[in-house]
């Protein structure tokens, strides 16, 4: 087997980066993003700072807000109104479920910069993901470029078949990154099973099942494994991964064991700086539909 690749976020953000500049150096003016921060998580407070700093490098003004969590809603609801906000972020977890999901449906759809809300994850489990106006979540966009960047996605093939004879495993089942992330994948041919510490069911184009398998018996069978655990004494065992198996990192913590590089062809340790690069991604587009609303 060949010698693991360890691959950086930072190297697979870089061309949409340079992208996304070149395009924000040509506006007039400049699209406006609001965080809305209403945690002490030290992994938000992270994601805060890192997307001021994109956001700066790029050319988007962004503004950051620490909020009371019991003033949120509020917030949300100024910023829909305000003209000259063009893309709304939240710092989650804020209450935890249900509570949060009501938040992200607070959000104007069309100011949604994290296609959070149920209209834009609806549209990715009726794989509508490539009408017009639909946003993508960011973390699973982020993962799809970062499958794109290292070949297992197959751009150069026709949509439904791009992970076609791959097996995937996604370690997380959350409403805003696991689930959406498994119909995408699952959308593209692959065979994609999906575990929680309840667990595992199988993600088709068309149906989600429940299986009697457990995580150790999926995992040996995977090209690619996920990870979003958010827990630090989480691992995957290098010693049940599929010799080069692709494994990716999505989780605050370090889900897969230090030795994952001997088994594996490709690991990417994080996937952040590409989720936030696609944030300013979906802005764009969003403040396109804005500018197109202005002019009608």
């Amino acid at each position: 087997m060949t010698a693991c690749k360890t691959v950086l976020a930072s190297q697979i953000a870089r061309p949409f980066r340079h992208f996304l500049k070149k395009k924000l150096d040509k506006c007039t003016s400049k699209p406006t993003l609001i965080g809305l921060l209403a945690n002490q998580d030290p992994a938000s407070k992270k994601y805060a700072e890192w997307t001021a700093k994109t956001c700066q490098e790029t050319g988007v003004q962004f503004e950051l807000a620490q909020v009371n969590k019991h003033e949120l809603e509020l917030e949300i609801i100024k910023a829909n109104h305000n003209k000259d906000i063009h893309g709304i972020m939240v710092y989650y977890p804020v209450f935890g479920y249900p509570l949060d999901i009501s938040l992200q449906n607070r959000v104007n759809y069309f100011k949604d910069v994290e296609g959070l809300s149920q209209r834009a994850l609806q549209n990715v489990y009726q794989n509508k993901r490539f009408y017009d106006k639909n946003i993508i979540p960011c973390t699973p966009l982020a993962i799809i470029k970062t499958l794109e960047y290292i070949q297992e996605y197959r751009s150069d093939l026709s949509f439904g078949h791009r992970l076609e004879n791959k097996t995937v495993t996604v370690i997380n089942r959350s409403d805003i990154v696991g689930k959406p992330l498994a119909a995408l994948l699952a959308s593209e041919g692959a065979l994609v099973y999906s575990v929680d510490e309840n667990n595992v069911q199988l993600f088709t184009p068309t149906d989600i099942k429940d299986t009697p398998f457990s995580q150790q018996q999926v995992i040996p069978q995977s090209d690619i494994v996920i990870t979003g655990v958010p827990f630090r004494n989480y691992k995957v065992p290098t010693a049940i991964l599929k010799p080069g198996v692709v494994a990716i990192n999505f989780s605050a913590f370090a889900n897969f064991e230090k030795d994952v590089t001997y088994k594996a062809s490709h690991f990417v340790p994080s996937v952040g700086k590409v989720t936030v690069t696609m944030l300013k991604r979906n802005l764009l587009r969003l403040y396109d539909y804005q500018l197109q609303q202005l002019r009608q």
